[in-house]
């Protein structure tokens, strides 16, 4: 069970100082839509989740449901480290009529891998709508092993698929082999290609937020079996790619969409403004990339 196939973008979060931009909201998923994208992820890493408040939350997922209008999945990112709270936000973005959740590994307290097994299972059973497990360990320092993956799908039919940002190629071709029904989507742009040759069905997209027809295109062509043009696109992306990861994510993406003029680069403490060297690395990428 596919949520989506191709590349979904993890949007960004338009803020201004009251709050969430609904506008930029409005022009950044427009933006997505027109570019392709197969899937919108709202309230992710991406969106600066982790400083929004609940009711911020809320009303994005409600936003984004509304505007998309069913073009497109939109899949809402409601994990966090206390299981209770993790229940309670899916079942609201279900019924907020999110097609799919996203649910990173806790965090901080951590977890053993039995206690990932009882964590999805009873966010499984407290929804009806697919969930994507997210695995990002240099983000939660806890990595999901492929016999976990393995387990956890066997036991909640509605754990459709992974977002895997380990890196970790080997850990990734195991869990291909482990789980051959499992939906295995790239978090890492530098590694979609690898991934598709894997079985993947796509990325969970950070440079999606600025090129989402070229992250599209990628996978597309493979799917259509053109291996040299999605090859071309997957070098082609690279340096925006680094310039998108010269800072913690998603300080360079939201510099870059304020520099597109598609939303006021406004980031929420911890999060800052990049150095000066890294905001002309970005714009110099953008002009060489030809958005400038």
């Amino acid at each position: 069970m596919s949520v989506f196939k191709g590349s979904a973008t993890a949007i960004i979060t338009p803020f201004n100082k009251e709050g969430i931009d609904y506008p930029a909201f409005k022009t950044l998923i427009e933006k997505q839509i027109e570019g392709k994208a197969d899937g919108i992820v709202v309230c992710g890493t991406t969106g600066e989740a982790s400083t929004m408040s609940a009711e911020e939350k809320r009303c994005a997922i409600q936003f984004a449901v509304k505007e998309t209008a069913g073009r497109v999945p939109v899949i809402a990112g409601t994990g966090g480290n206390n299981t209770r709270n993790v229940i309670h936000d899916s079942r609201q973005a279900e019924e907020l009529g999110a097609d799919a959740l996203l649910v990173v590994t806790p965090y901080y307290n951590k977890a053993t891998q039995a206690g990932l097994v009882a964590h999805y299972t009873a966010v499984a059973e407290a929804v009806r709508i697919p969930i994507i497990v997210y695995n990002v360990p240099a983000r939660t320092g806890l990595n999901i092993l492929p016999a976990t993956m393995k387990e956890i799908t066997g036991k909640n039919k509605n754990v459709a698929a992974i977002k895997e940002a380990s890196g970790n190629i080997e850990q990734i071709v195991n869990l291909a082999a482990l789980c051959p029904n499992l939906s295995i989507y790239s978090g890492n742009d530098d590694h979609v290609l690898p991934l598709l040759s894997l079985g993947g069905k796509g990325v969970i997209s950070t440079i999606g937020n600025v090129i989402p027809l070229d992250m599209h295109n990628l996978c597309e062509a493979y799917f259509n079996g053109d291996h040299e043009t999605a090859r071309a696109l997957q070098f082609k992306i690279l340096p925006i790619w680094k310039a998108a990861f010269c800072e913690v994510n998603p300080i360079p993406i939201k510099t870059m969409c304020g520099l597109l003029g598609l939303c006021e680069p406004l980031l929420r403490l911890p999060l800052c403004p990049p150095s000066p060297a890294s905001r002309g690395l970005i714009e110099q990428t953008l002009k060489d990339y030809g958005l400038l």
